[in-house]
Parts: structure tokens; sequence; C-alpha cells
């Protein structure tokens, strides 16, 4: 039994690792969050409307989004009204406890399936960490065994190509490129052959992310969705939006337009390790109901993480 003790403590030591480096990473937006709602709600007798609104104020500027502070806050009053909650001392215990439910409820690893192989097509303005989040993701995958081939059909960019060539190196996997300003969809098409000749199981295509704003980039995806679901019935299986935490409230506006384009069906969201806007997690959460798969909190390979909940809520806390 004592390989057993011993796998249990070293999975109980990693685990402890990953929540310790995740507190670490979320420390501007605890202290731009929790903290606060520590010294509001200290020495307080009661709970009126002054300390609701200031709590309002903290939530919305910590970036939840106006629908779910509005949301948290009623819900508030509403306890209190029926003395359910009275103690100043207990509202960041419910406020936790509130944002957990939250962020629970779109708390989705991404499941591999059988296909093969399995395309994952990632979406995402520039400059919010599209490429780097690729080659962790890849990373990760090689590490669980599987084969992983990568399709550079983001054209437009100056050194997109190469950019992805370079960290598809440190991940260990190839990359399937045309010339910069070739067509998109060409380089789609051929990744897609090429997988399929190599047996591959899992294919990442990165794509352009000039603004957002433009009608011809959204066009230009639902084209690349198009042609993925015409080589490979049921593909793309996993389209893939990253965001930026440091952008706060643009990310959800964001969302929102690739949401409508290309049938987002999970979210990464990076750079929480440098912001204090970390709190715009629950705001995407609570508005958008679009699976987390994925969370950034370093530069590192290894420093993409599967979205938990649990440990996110009490990193943040």
């Amino acid at each position: 039994m004592l390989w057993f003790k011993k796998d249990t403590a070293d999975k109980d030591k990693e685990a402890k690792g990953v929540l310790n480096r995740l507190k670490e990473r979320l420390s501007k937006t605890r202290e731009g969050f929790a903290s606060r709602v520590d010294r509001v709600v200290f020495g307080k007798k009661k709970i009126d409307d002054d300390l609701l609104e200031e709590l309002e104020e903290i939530l919305i500027t910590s970036d939840l989004g106006v629908q779910v502070t509005y949301r948290l806050i009623e819900n508030m009053k509403e306890k209190v009204k029926r003395k359910e909650l009275d103690d100043p001392n207990l509202l960041k215990e419910y406020i936790q406890r509130e944002i957990l439910d939250i962020l629970k409820a779109e708390e989705k690893p991404l499941e591999i399936s059988n296909s093969c192989p399995f395309v994952i097509m990632v979406v995402g303005v520039n400059g919010v960490g599209k490429t780097t989040t690729i080659a962790k993701m890849a990373n990760r995958f090689k590490e669980e065994g599987k084969s992983v081939l990568l399709a550079a059909a983001d054209t437009f960019r100056a050194a997109a190509i190469e950019q992805l060539e370079i960290w598809s190196e440190r991940a260990g996997c190839k990359v399937i490129k045309h010339q910069n300003g070739a067509d998109p969809s060409a380089v789609v098409f051929d990744s897609i052959k090429a997988a399929q000749a190599r047996d591959i199981d899992i294919l990442i295509i990165d794509t352009a992310g000039r603004l957002h704003t433009k009608v011809n980039l959204m066009e230009e995806l639902k084209k690349i969705q198009r042609i993925i679901g015409r080589e490979l019935p049921g593909a793309p299986h996993e389209v893939l939006l990253v965001l930026d935490a440091t952008t706060g409230q643009n990310a959800i506006s964001q969302a929102k337009l690739f949401k409508e384009a290309t049938n987002i069906t999970g979210i990464a969201l990076t750079k929480l390790d440098g912001t204090a806007k970390g709190g715009i997690i629950v705001g995407i959460s609570g508005e958008l109901k679009i699976p987390l798969r994925y969370v950034g909190i370093g530069e590192g390979m290894d420093d993409l993480k599967v979205f938990n909940a649990k440990e996110f809520v009490e990193a943040l806390f």
C-alpha cells in the first residue's frame, strides 16, 4: 500500500502547488476586490443601504459586470429583508459562495472526442495571447500522449506565421503554413488533409484577429468554419475564444461579437497574473453562459490551467 500513499501524497502536493501559484498570480485581483470588501465591512454593525451601495461600487469596479452585480445586490437586499442575512461579517462569505455558484455553472473542461482529427478553431482579437495559448494547449495535449498539428491560418498579420512556428518548436509539433497574405481557407484545407494523412489526434487552427469591429474579419471566420465543416463533417469540434483579462469589460463586448459570428463553444481567459481585473471572469460566466476551458496565469508553458471554479475562488478570497 506504500505506493498508493506516495501517489496520493504526490497528488496532494501538486494540488497545493497549483493553488499556491494561483493565489500568487491572482494577487492584484485579490487586492482590488476581496481586500476592498474586507475594508468596507470591517467594523460595521449592520447591513444598511450605504453598505450595500459601497459593495455595489466594488463589484462593478472589479469588473464583475453590471448584470452580475445587480443580481448579487438584489439577492442580498432580499435576504436582508427576510432577516436571512443580518451580519456584515457574513457578506464576504455570501459573495464568495454566490461567485462560486456562477463560475461552477461554466466549469466545463474540454473533452477530446475520438474524432480523428479533433479540430479546435481558435479565435480572438490580436494581442490577447492566441498564439501562446495554442502552443500551451499543444504542449498539454502532447504531455497526455496525443499527436498535435498546428495550422497557421492567420495569414494577414505580419510575423504571425513565424511566431506560431517559434512556439510550435517549444511545444514539439509541426505547423502547416502558406506564405503571408495567402487565403486562410486554403491553409485550413491543407491542414485537414495533412492531419488525416498523418493520423493526427488534434488539429489546432490559428485564425486572424484584426479588430473585432471589422465585418470582413467575421465573414472570414465564418468562411473558415464552413470549409472545416465541409471537409470534416461535425468539425470544428471546439471553437475556442481567447480573451485578455486586462481588457476588463471590453472582453465581454468582444465575446458577444465573436459568439454571433462563429458559434463559440469555449473560452480561454489569459493574462490573469498581470491585472486587477480578474473579476471579469465572473462577468463572462454570468452574462455569456459559455464554458470556461482554460485560464492563463503566466508566460511559462505550464501556466495554462484547466479552469477549476473552487480553486479560483479560493485563490481570489
